[in-house]
């Protein structure tokens, strides 16, 4: 499906571009995959240009407003019906001075209505937009991509998964034993972990004109968890209560998921062999794995986009989509828990495997919470968010991780 380029939508007028974003909207039930990745993303784009177009209508009008004809001025030349030319006022005025005389000047000489300002005696009209510029992205995809089952009211969870199929088929004698060749199982158990955050604001922030703080303020509680738990599917360290995340190593055996002896430790940097390293190193050794997900650090990902062959050309075709995009046409998610190649010795850098092998089980609805009597007496609102979720890897060796080598 032809999706839109940013320079294509720029070319659009404001009519054409919401046109257009009802056309993806339409579409948006019949997408899935990349399709509807790249549409999300063509939505996104259209979303900054209406901004743009948005704001310089703002700022155009402003400035009208601003430029408007001043009321003191008949809109007459110099000079005539008895208008006086601005030099010879400025004489006049001087000669005034000179003979010890009074001169009034109008109050525009002082203070321009153009600027917003604040002058003792004087208050001119300020403006507030009700807009909020928000901050870069700091939640990974991650969270939105993995496989979720919601199990309000539950304490844990646990799913079952095949260790082997079982190697046991062979020659058997005649009246012998047959061999035996039992398929090996196992379960995956994830627990539930109480996720919280707080914010406070002063009251003040409520009273402020147009732009809506409050709820801002009461977003970012919500994010906040979401940040959290999407760390924790990489780097949650397990236990009671706890995420079991993919770079986790319970000390038992029996409860390790992904074998440790799988992991990548030859990677010391990136060239252009790396990913061919991980994609062939993931899976069973009778097939090579559709193409999975790579997950890595942002630093990482710009390694790979600096690596150039003797010629000068990029090695590899990078796509950015935010925090998502392709390597070559491998999909990649960017999360900030990951070390980096180089980095720490014994630090998990990446992970590659399909998003489905990790599960992340809701027990809870996120409840946020707002109250305005808990610091009554300082004026503060407090904000609150809970939830109570948990994730696991439920499929043998689901992910292949690359780890750096211990020093």
């Amino acid at each position: 499906m032809k999706f839109k380029t940013r320079e294509e939508l720029m070319a659009m007028n404001k009519k054409d571009l919401k046109a257009r974003l009802a056309d993806l909207g339409k579409m948006a039930k019949d997408l899935s995959g990349k399709d509807l990745t790249d549409a999300m993303d063509e939505a996104k784009i259209i979303g900054e240009i209406l901004d743009e177009i948005k704001g310089r209508e703002e700022l155009m009008a402003a400035a009208m407003a601003a430029g408007a004809d001043d009321p003191m001025d008949d809109g007459k030349k110099p000079g005539e019906s008895g208008a006086e030319p601005k030099n010879q006022a400025r004489a006049k005025s001087g000669k005034a001075l000179k003979d010890g005389k009074a001169v009034s000047y109008q109050a525009k000489v002082l203070v321009n209505p153009r600027n917003a300002m604040t002058t003792e005696g004087v208050v001119l009209p300020q403006h507030s937009s009700p807009e909020i510029s928000p901050a870069f992205n700091n939640v990974s995809s991650l969270i939105d991509r993995v496989k979720t089952v919601p199990l309000p009211g539950g304490e844990s969870y646990k799913r079952p998964y095949v260790v082997s199929y079982g190697d046991g088929a062979g020659s058997t004698a005649e009246n012998a034993d047959y061999n035996v060749s039992e398929p090996e199982f196992n379960y995956a158990e994830i627990v539930r972990e109480k996720i919280t955050a707080y914010a406070e604001e002063p009251e003040e922030m409520v009273k402020l004109p147009d732009a809506d703080y409050d709820s801002v303020v009461e977003e970012s509680v919500t994010r906040a968890i979401k940040r959290y738990a999407s760390r924790q599917i990489l780097v949650g360290p397990g236990g009671t209560g706890k995420f079991r995340g993919i770079f986790f190593n319970p000390t038992e055996a029996k409860e390790q998921v992904i074998d440790p002896a799988t992991d990548i430790t030859t990677i010391t940097a990136i060239d252009d062999g790396t990913l061919d390293e991980i994609i062939y190193s993931y899976g069973g050794d009778e097939n090579v794995e559709d193409i999975a997900v790579l997950i890595l650090n942002k630093k990482d990902l710009k390694k790979f986009a600096k690596l150039r062959d003797k010629q000068g050309r990029k090695v590899y075709t990078i796509k950015n989509h935010g925090n998502t995009g392709t390597i070559d046409e491998v999909p990649y998610i960017i999360n900030s828990a990951c070390a980096e190649i180089g980095g720490a010795a014994d630090s998990y850098a990446m992970a590659y495997g399909h998003l489905s092998n990790y599960e992340v089980a809701i027990f809870s609805d996120i409840d946020a919470r707002k109250s305005e009597h808990y610091k009554f007496k300082q004026g503060q609102i407090a904000y609150r968010a809970d939830v109570f979720m948990g994730g696991n890897v439920v499929a043998k060796n689901g992910f292949i991780r690359v780890k750096n080598h211990t020093a």
